[in-house]
């Protein structure tokens, strides 16, 4: 193929663009904002599992409180009904009935009052708990949010750079013959580089350094003969710099 030594100068400036375009790409997969996230996604995650279960336990311990308060407010209750009773009946064996009775429940009422105390000191300290899970998940969801932000902030500017570098090749592109453009752009597809400067003896999209039959061949190639590299089938591009 033969082509301009402009129109194939011009080819570096197009691999420097794809080049650029392909760095930008690799950021984005590979942004550590992303990273951030999953980590922040992640601790949310765990905040607020913690945050339910210490809601669960808080839960557990409220209707454990009401089951005492109700158990407390049955035996008040028989215990009036006894007091009650005892006012207005006349038998001695069952004044000692009655007696005995009013003393058990009077035993069973401190044991389920103790008992209440207890669990209400529970439920206090973990009220404090989810208090502190609920701040912990805030902290969480803040930190994921920054994150977020962070790497909308980086994308945009990739998005931004790569508006640029794509501009940059329509021009280019626009300018280059279009066999050229096509061996170009098949070469790139294929072996991710399509052109590189050929100096020092070394293919520049390679860069191996070319054999010396190869090297032989370069220097016997005319002009605007389109050189390609045996190794990487890359376009060689010459110019003055080339030392040839």
């Amino acid at each position: 193929m033969k082509a301009d030594p402009a129109a194939q100068q011009r080819l570096l400036e197009l691999a420097k663009v794809d080049a650029e375009l392909n760095r930008i790409n690799h950021r984005r997969r590979t942004l550590p904002e992303l990273e951030r996230i999953g980590e922040a996604e992640r601790e949310a995650r765990e905040k607020r599992d913690a945050m339910v279960a210490a809601q669960t336990a808080l839960d557990d311990l409220q209707r454990e409180v009401e089951r005492l308060e109700n158990e407390v407010d049955q035996v008040r209750a028989r215990q009036q009904r006894d007091r009650q009773m005892m006012d207005s009946t006349g038998s001695s064996k069952q004044l000692e009935d009655l007696q005995h009775e009013l003393e058990t429940l009077s035993r069973r009422e401190a044991a389920l009052e103790e008992d209440m105390l207890e669990v209400m000191e529970r439920r206090e300290a973990q009220e404090t708990d989810l208090s502190h899970s609920r701040k912990a998940v805030e902290t969480a969801d803040a930190r994921l949010e920054d994150a977020r932000h962070q790497r909308d902030q980086a994308l945009a500017d990739l998005d931004s750079d790569e508006a640029k570098r794509l501009a940059e090749r329509e021009s280019l592109v626009a300018g280059l013959p279009e066999d050229l453009l096509n061996l170009y752009e098949r070469i790139r597809n294929q072996r991710g580089t399509g052109a590189g400067h050929f100096q020092g003896g070394r293919c520049g999209a390679c860069r191996l350094e070319v054999d010396r039959a190869a090297l032989a061949a370069v220097r016997e190639a005319a002009s605007d003969d389109v050189v390609r590299c045996e190794e990487c089938g890359a376009i060689m591009v010459r110019t003055k710099d080339s030392g040839l």
